[in-house]
């Protein structure tokens, strides 16, 4: 799965209890967030078709948050494979896609088999692209998936229309921007590790980790762990004083663009509410390592690169962002100075919190290296 959960800990894809009634179908244009995570082909969002055996045509994945629109696109294409594990999933940016292409990423495979295709940034496809796409989407081929993902608003609307006219299933994966959409979005989080959260527990949450997404779901499913299911404000307080994890990606987050002073204070912050060393070390170190690759990888579509790195999109975006201003001499210091700092903060440093405090410093050298 794409969620970067800590070492040793059940991931969301992995636990497999939606506790879902039987026959229940996702609503059309319900917001991917709403569902659980599934146990069976038939329970994934807009992956099957109303009698839960056949895959949809096509799907209709709307909105930018791109941490949704992961896990949309991951639990479609699971669906499909789950009915046909031999299925070839290839995907393509819109701007890229060109109609001679269409045919043969959708034509019937010579060795049988289901065909899926996932078209990112949908609302770029080119009118002479979009042409050629109609045929492929009015279901005529029993064996072929189309999954297009569209920002939403009025770029593109042609494409909307087009999937919408050939009654594709709509997954809805709008940015939260709101605090009771970030509230309802823990709570779902939660329900999805089979877990319930008090009303002020998931606000406690919301105020330790912040707005981004992965961390809070990563936040929820750790505390649905820890906790025996039931998370209280006591637990999310005892969880923050100990074990926690996430704010150790705050501070990775900043050092790697030289963010000094905001590093420095995220990671105090951390520190004093009972981050261990070890937890910001790791996140330090995953970090780099992930603008490392992305650098060596060169320039590219962020959807091509996650494939071929088998990174998640919204990783590679976040890493393609985060690499500017690097220079190869640059990052072999900054891999350096985290694999050091891995050994010091297992023991080898007598004070584990000023070898972070180091750590992020020398992350500022090595990045401001001509």
């Amino acid at each position: 799965m794409w969620l970067d959960g800590r070492s040793g800990r059940r991931r969301l894809a992995d636990r497999g209890e939606s506790g879902r009634p039987p026959g229940r179908e996702p609503r059309i244009g319900r917001a991917c967030h709403d569902e659980r995570m599934p146990d069976s082909s038939a329970d994934l969002p807009g992956g099957l078709s109303a009698d839960g055996q056949r895959p949809q045509h096509v799907v209709l994945v709307v909105g930018d948050e791109e941490f949704l629109v992961a896990r949309a696109v991951e639990q479609i294409t699971a669906a499909v494979r789950r009915v046909d594990p031999s299925t070839d999933i290839d995907e393509r940016a819109g701007g890229q896609v060109e109609p001679a292409e269409l045919f043969d990423l959708l034509s019937p495979s010579l060795f049988g088999g289901r065909r899926v295709l996932v078209i990112f940034a949908a609302q770029d496809l080119r009118t002479a692209a979009l042409t050629a796409l109609g045929p492929f989407l009015d279901g005529s081929a029993d064996d072929t998936t189309v999954v297009l993902v569209h920002a939403g608003g009025a770029k593109g609307k042609a494409v909307l229309d087009a999937a919408r006219q050939a009654g594709a299933r709509q997954i809805t994966c709008a940015r939260l921007t709101r605090a009771d959409e970030r509230l309802e979005f823990i709570r779902g989080e939660v329900r999805r590790a089979d877990g319930s959260i008090t009303p002020d527990a998931a606000a406690l949450l919301l105020d330790a980790v912040g707005s981004d997404l992965r961390e809070l779901a990563q936040a929820a499913d750790q505390l649905v762990a820890d906790s025996g299911g039931r998370v209280t404000a006591d637990t999310v307080t005892a969880y923050y004083r100990g074990r926690a994890g996430v704010s150790g990606f705050a501070v990775s987050d900043r050092a790697v663009v030289g963010d000094t002073g905001g590093a420095l204070e995220t990671l105090r912050w951390a520190l004093s509410i009972g981050t261990p060393a070890v937890v910001v070390a790791d996140a330090m170190a995953d970090g780099v390592r992930s603008v490392a690759r992305i650098s060596a990888a060169g320039r590219g579509n962020p959807y091509q690169l996650a494939q071929r790195l088998g990174m998640p999109p919204w990783k590679v975006k976040r890493a393609q962002s985060q690499a500017r201003g690097w220079t190869d001499s640059g990052l072999h210091d900054a891999l350096q100075v985290v694999a050091e700092l891995n050994a010091e903060v297992k023991g080898t440093a007598v004070d584990a919190e000023y070898a972070l405090e180091r750590a992020v410093l020398r992350l500022a050298q090595a990045r401001s290296r001509r």
